[in-house]
């Protein structure tokens, strides 16, 4: 069976479905995936005879109406699907499933839940887990394939040589201060707090962009223990530097879901948004840090962290300042021990 799947947005979103592709194709022998994405994202999934990997030029050939009908040509130059699974639903995704139907293939759209996720922040339904967004991609797939099933990490191959030279005699922990929304930062002060209690480790910095990268230099480059590797490797080369960390300590951000890919312990700490949501990061439910909804009634407030009105953003603020940095501590002696300082 051929398969075309398309899922564009956001680093971490295009990462959660690194596991659900990785599961598929092991749980399925006969099974052929296409996965169409931008370019950047194709470090994300494994090496397999059996994956294939289409780049979307969004801002270039593929631009616009014309663009997506290109893109679409482009497409079955390389393969006659038997299915389209749209792993995105809006309107780019439409446009490109119609391209297909006109074709006569079969499509089919995952359910993301909007409703369901509106509500629980609204307290129309009542505060429990909604389904992971793993288990909703999976679900899309149940149609057409007889195991759906998530297998177990690691969901993507790390490799040596490292273009980053580790100690042998050094413990090494990342640390990705930054999210998409600002809502969701903790803030680097309580960063720089928190790097005083782990000066016996060394810290590697996560981060993506000038703004970011200028701020982590400012911040925390004059420390000996601190290593800004932001803007210095390729997604590839940072996914292999993850893999070899005792642990990433990050916001909930894409961050967070590329170190689960490279199955390490992730520390997560949470504002006003919550796990419950269907975020979480895969495996490491239990390393999340965050104020309790019986303390914060108000929370979640957003549901990926953009912020609407001032009583939210006041929800925001106070969700991770109520987060000290004794919080976060207690969580990473349940993984490594900190010397008391």
């Amino acid at each position: 069976m051929n398969i075309i799947i398309i899922r564009f947005s956001a680093l971490g979103d295009v990462a959660l479905s690194s596991p659900v592709i990785s599961s598929l194709l092991k749980n399925n022998p006969a099974l052929n995936i296409w996965f169409v994405s931008k370019k950047n994202m194709s470090d994300l999934f494994i090496n397999h005879d059996r994956f294939h990997f289409i780049a979307a030029d969004l801002h270039g050939r593929h631009k616009g109406l014309l663009g997506l009908k290109k893109l679409t040509n482009d497409i079955f130059k390389q393969v006659n699907p038997d299915t389209i699974v749209d792993l995105h639903d809006v309107i780019r995704t439409k446009i490109i499933k119609l391209f297909f139907k006109f074709r006569g293939i079969e499509t089919i759209t995952f359910e993301k839940g909007r409703k369901e996720k509106m509500d629980l922040i609204k307290g129309q339904i009542p505060f429990k887990p909604l389904p992971h967004i793993t288990k909703r991609y999976l679900t899309a797939f149940k149609p057409i394939l007889n195991d759906i099933q998530l297998n177990d990490g690691p969901y993507i191959e790390t490799q040596d040589p490292l273009s980053f030279s580790f100690k042998s005699t050094k413990t090494y922990i990342g640390i990705a201060p930054f999210a998409a929304h600002k809502s969701k930062e903790w803030g680097l002060d309580k960063i720089e707090q928190l790097i005083k209690q782990l000066s016996n480790y060394e810290l590697l910095f996560f981060g993506a962009g000038k703004q970011e990268i200028d701020l982590l230099n400012n911040q925390f480059k004059a420390h000996d223990h601190c290593h800004v590797i932001a803007g210095k490797y390729t997604l590839k080369e940072e996914l292999n530097i993850m893999s070899k960390l005792k642990l990433m300590i990050s916001m909930d951000s894409g961050n967070m879901h590329l170190a689960t890919l490279a199955n390490i312990p992730v520390i997560s700490i949470w504002g006003p948004t919550h796990p419950f949501l269907g975020f979480s990061p895969l495996n490491n439910e239990k390393n999340i840090v965050q104020i309790s909804k019986a303390a914060l009634p108000c929370r979640p407030c957003s549901i990926y962290g953009k912020i609407s009105n001032k009583k939210a953003a006041s929800c925001a603020k106070v969700s991770l300042e109520k987060i000290s940095v004794n919080d976060v501590l207690k969580k990473i002696n349940t993984i490594i021990k900190v010397p008391c300082k």
